[in-house]
């Protein structure tokens, strides 16, 4: 399959340490069958100077496609989410954390099996394949375990990391789902409405993993767990 555009959407809230990093790190990225990027920025209301160093990157490198949106108040990360995914132009698009947990040059992984005429949705898994991986946090890999065995026993998959942020989505397709949580209720929530889809593809593949601590500004916690298990149980194995 060919296409000719993939849309990547970086949520960002104070995230001025490392968004021109990986920025940079998306413009060097090349993608296979030369497809072009547009990148879909949407600054969650920062309150350090997050939007300085995107407007003056921005006006730096005017060849790159960036599109910028701006929320008033501080939404989370979802609605950040929900509103790169409503404007992206790009026939695939994929998420992109702006810090630098995820590596910009694996998208290619990704894409792979959409090219191969495979897929119409593929995860990232930071549990399968030979590549890096900081050993950080025992119980979170314990909870993301156990929160990935809910959602596959609610929706008859068996994906290895619900929780990654490298999800690659035929765009058409996801932007017809109505996604309602703003916060990281996003991940079950998505994965449990796309896998209802009939017919949907849904494949995942190996990726790299550079973690980050609570101190090197990692922001996802003990509450966000219990909202995706929350989430698990009202979209998925209440309604089967």
């Amino acid at each position: 399959m060919n296409f000719k555009k993939l849309s990547i959407i970086i949520p960002a809230f104070n995230e001025s340490p490392t968004i021109q990093i990986i920025l940079d790190k998306i413009k060097d990225t090349v993608l296979l069958n030369n497809i072009s990027k547009e990148i879909v920025l949407v600054n969650d209301y920062s309150t350090d100077n997050t939007e300085e160093i995107i407007l003056q990157y921005m006006q730096k490198n005017p060849d790159l496609e960036i599109r910028y949106f701006k929320h008033e108040i501080n939404k989370g990360k979802g609605a950040a989410l929900h509103t790169g995914i409503s404007n992206a132009t790009g026939e695939y698009l994929i998420i992109q954390d702006a810090d630098l947990e995820y590596d910009p040059t694996e998208f290619n992984y990704l894409l792979k099996p959409v090219l191969n005429g495979r897929a119409d949705v593929v995860y990232g898994s930071r549990f399968i394949g030979g590549n890096p991986h900081r050993i950080l946090f025992f119980w979170h890999s314990i909870g993301n375990k156990f929160l990935t065995m809910l959602a596959n026993m609610s929706c008859n998959l068996n994906l290895t990391d619900m929780e990654t942020c490298y999800k690659l989505f035929n765009t058409s397709i996801i932007q017809a789902v109505t996604l309602k949580e703003k916060r990281f209720g996003f991940e079950p929530e998505v994965t449990i409405k796309i896998a209802r889809i009939p017919g949907i593809r849904i494949y995942e593949v190996g990726i790299s993993y550079y973690g980050r601590t609570y101190k090197e500004g990692k922001k996802i916690n003990w509450r966000d767990g219990f909202r995706a298990l929350y989430c698990i149980l009202n979209y998925g194995l209440l309604r089967r």
